[in-house]
């Protein structure tokens, strides 16, 4: 005879195996501009947004304002902060809108051009920690190649030892990954497309999780490479434990890097 106890117990089972089934996102601090090569007669205000989100899913997390921003040009660190405007933003399929924020800079001279980001903490009860995403992105102006491989002096950072621009579809990116200044040994990297919407749908559809994110390892001397198979933005999140708490819980410490590639034209 079925008793109730038995099924109660089922049900509760069920309940917890659906609650770890469900998947869990990855987290990306996003850095994203307009361009990422200024040539003669191009726009030299670049647009700069900066936003926390699941970047296939294109999903928004709030964004409080963040600790800090700027960008490296020519060996000198320019503070950006004050230039941050907050607006709102939402997936099509989230019932809510979330802030971020973005900013204009205007090029004056040809460099790299390295903006980074270092945002408030961030609590995530899903992980029980909070997420810290020390995030990068680089662009070049006027044919000016000196400096992208330059740390910017980060808690955690990736170097990247592919020039991060004027990048093919199917190109391999290569960083080495940076933790206190050090290069942090067999460290996973997530790897993420950044979907575009068209209309209510994302671009592409991944045909099960394990595909929405993507996950390499650092070798012994913290160098991954990954091969990039769609033109767009893809974003690197190289991630480790802080050995800092906040209230007692652990922090995630991302470094994160965004590189963009385009197809090859044969014609």
């Amino acid at each position: 005879m079925w008793n109730f106890r038995r099924s109660y117990l089922i049900m509760a089972s069920l309940f917890v195996f659906c609650l770890a089934a469900k998947p869990a996102w990855a987290h990306f601090g996003t850095l994203i501009p307009s361009d990422d090569i200024i040539s003669q007669g191009d726009n030299r205000t670049i647009g700069v947004e900066v936003k926390f989100i699941h970047p296939n899913e294109l999903h928004y997390m709030e964004m409080v304002k963040p600790k800090q921003f700027g960008v490296v040009a020519g060996g000198k660190k320019t503070d950006l902060l004050g230039t941050l405007k907050s607006t709102k933003g939402k997936a099509p399929d989230q019932n809510k809108e979330f802030t971020f924020w973005k900013t204009d800079y205007k090029i004056k001279r040809p460099g790299v051009y390295t903006f980074f980001l270092e945002p408030a903490p961030y609590w995530e009860p899903a992980e029980d920690c909070y997420i810290i995403h020390y995030t990068k992105v680089a662009l070049s102006a006027f044919g000016e190649e000196e400096g992208w491989d330059k740390p910017v002096g980060l808690e955690t950072e990736i170097i990247p030892l592919t020039r991060p621009f004027g990048l093919w579809t199917g190109n391999v990116f290569s960083g080495r990954v940076l933790l206190n200044g050090k290069p942090a040994p067999n460290t996973d990297v997530e790897v993420e497309y950044l979907n575009e919407y068209s209309g209510a749908k994302t671009e592409i559809k991944a045909p099960s999780d394990p595909y929405i994110t993507q996950v390499v390892k650092t070798d012994a001397n913290g160098v991954f490479t990954y091969a990039m198979p769609k033109a767009g933005w893809w974003g690197f999140a190289a991630l480790s434990t802080s050995a800092k708490k906040i209230k007692g819980k652990d922090i995630e410490i991302g470094a994160v890097y965004w590189v963009k590639t385009i197809d090859l034209n044969l014609k």
